[in-house]
């Protein structure tokens, strides 16, 4: 169950108004807050704190700011004049995201009636002048919203923030369960684990899959005829192998009290390092999936921590997301694409339709055939988001796509798919996701947007390249060269 968020609200101002003017800088911000809260585009709870006009009171507000859990971020508005030197020592050790609202109270200047008065109180334009100076002074991580605080864009936009700050937070805190090693030889799947924790919170660590094959063979009959049940009433078993069925319940039930006992949100597993396991996992990696936990096919822990981290920022999001992996392409002139897929492992989170069981021999790893989930991924507007190790520090990618139905059925193609046009083009968006070292295996979401990752990139101190349908190859190894030098 996710834990609660929420994003403290503070105005800044200063004592040399009165307190006549403090008090209407209050009830504006008590109505705004409210609009706030009561706006479906607005997914956490805003809380308006003390409005701020002393040194003292900024760092005060900072510091309970870092020490409680709940809160997610903080954003602040200049409703008048607020001195920045104030908030130097707050915003110093300000250890949470970090919203600059430029807005104010009143939509239209009152021309009629403007005077000295209403000009002395309503002064954001110049409170935001001041504001913005000791952020980037201070060389703060910061994101700058500005718009009208009832318009409908602007709402949005401070709502997308908030899932970015989200995603931030909840990375902070992070535990990755590694079942085993990565793939022998594969290089995207390594990684700085001591970096990713140091940059990300991400706490990555390896327990034997010979303790998972003991936990299954604890899992009690009437344990897994409660799971089956639930497989029942979500999918539709296709397969007259209940066994194969069965022992992926049972690998499931074992997964989740490992995942619960440690408190972890994302693991990974490797069908090279299956010790005594009768099965690789895979309904039992899709159906737990599906549930919120964050998943890496052959030790892919970077992987498995972003689709967690993806997975709360999309909270009361409903088109879903999953570990997804680049697998053959379509060179059909002017109808180009991309088929993803993985050997059992999608989460039905993206399913068009409803998912059938299937038990099919996988090939490769030399166990027994696993029942797995078959379907085919929704269509619409996607990204494609994966993080690597350059050595010392991370890069995300984010690539823009257009997820589409298969041109033909594929009878003999026994996983769940993914087909998707990238942006440009079939070409330049291959290439570019190439060039910026771009691994097989992303996170594909309908929800989130490149902005969300931006968001929590910059938030995080990560670098964050973006493909899109004004991607140019040479501009964008410009990009990269000049990403070298910033982010060494």
């Amino acid at each position: 169950m996710s834990r609660k968020y929420e994003f403290w609200f503070i105005i800044g101002s200063q004592n040399l108004y009165g307190p006549e003017v403090l008090k209407e800088v209050r009830e504006h911000g008590e109505i705004m807050a409210k609009g706030f809260n009561k706006d479906k585009s607005i997914p956490f709870e805003i809380v308006l704190k003390k409005t701020m006009t002393t040194p003292d009171e900024i760092t005060e507000i900072c510091k309970e700011a870092n020490g409680d859990d709940a809160c997610a971020g903080v954003i602040s508005w200049m409703h008048t004049f607020s001195p920045s030197k104030m908030w130097i020592k707050g915003l110093n050790i300000l250890n949470k995201p970090y919203l600059h609202l430029t807005t104010q109270f009143n939509k239209d200047i009152p021309f009629d009636k403007i005077d000295m008065n209403f000009m002395n109180t309503n002064q954001s334009a110049h409170g935001d002048r001041e504001h913005g100076f000791i952020t980037a002074r201070l060389r703060m991580k910061r994101k700058v919203i500005c718009g009208y605080w009832e318009d409908a864009d602007m709402r949005t936009r401070i709502g997308n923030w908030m899932r970015s700050a989200v995603g931030a937070s909840f990375s902070r805190d992070l535990k990755v369960m590694r079942l085993g090693d990565n793939m022998r030889y594969v290089a995207v799947t390594e990684g700085d684990k001591v970096q990713a924790e140091k940059d990300l919170g991400w706490s990555v660590n390896t327990y034997g899959v010979g303790g998972l094959a003991m936990r299954v063979k604890e899992v009690s009959e009437a344990q897994t005829d409660e799971k089956m049940n639930e497989y029942k009433k979500k999918y539709d078993i296709e397969t007259e192998d209940i066994d194969n069925v069965k022992y992926q319940a049972k690998l499931e039930i074992a997964l989740q009290d490992m995942l619960d006992e440690g408190g972890f949100s994302a693991y990974t597993d490797c069908f090279e390092d299956l010790y005594d396991l009768e099965q690789l996992p895979g309904l039992a990696s899709q159906n737990i999936m599906s549930k919120g936990i964050g998943f890496g096919a052959e030790g892919d822990w970077k992987n498995a921590a972003l689709e967690a981290v993806m997975t709360e920022m999309s909270i009361g999001l409903d088109k879903g997301l999953s570990f997804i992996e680049d697998y053959t392409y379509h060179f059909e002139k002017g109808n180009e694409a991309v088929l993803g897929s993985h050997m059992l492992e999608i989460s039905p989170a993206i399913a068009a339709e409803r998912p059938k069981i299937q038990v099919h021999p996988l090939g490769i790893g030399g166990k027994d055939a696993p029942a797995r989930l078959v379907f085919e991924g929704k269509t619409g507007t996607a990204i494609l988001v994966t993080v690597v190790d350059m050595g010392g520090r991370f890069r995300m990618i984010v690539h823009d796509v257009e997820a589409i139905k298969p041109m033909e059925k594929m009878p003999n193609l026994p996983v769940a798919c993914e087909m998707w046009k990238p942006q440009p083009d079939m070409y330049t968006g291959n290439e570019a996701w190439i060039l910026c070292g771009g691994t097989h295996h992303s996170v594909l979401t309908y929800d989130l947007t490149a902005e969300h990752m931006k968001d929590f990139a910059e938030i995080v101190g990560i670098e964050c390249v973006h493909i899109n349908k004004d991607t140019k190859i040479e501009t964008l190894r410009k990009e990269l060269a000049l990403g070298d030098i910033v982010w060494k």
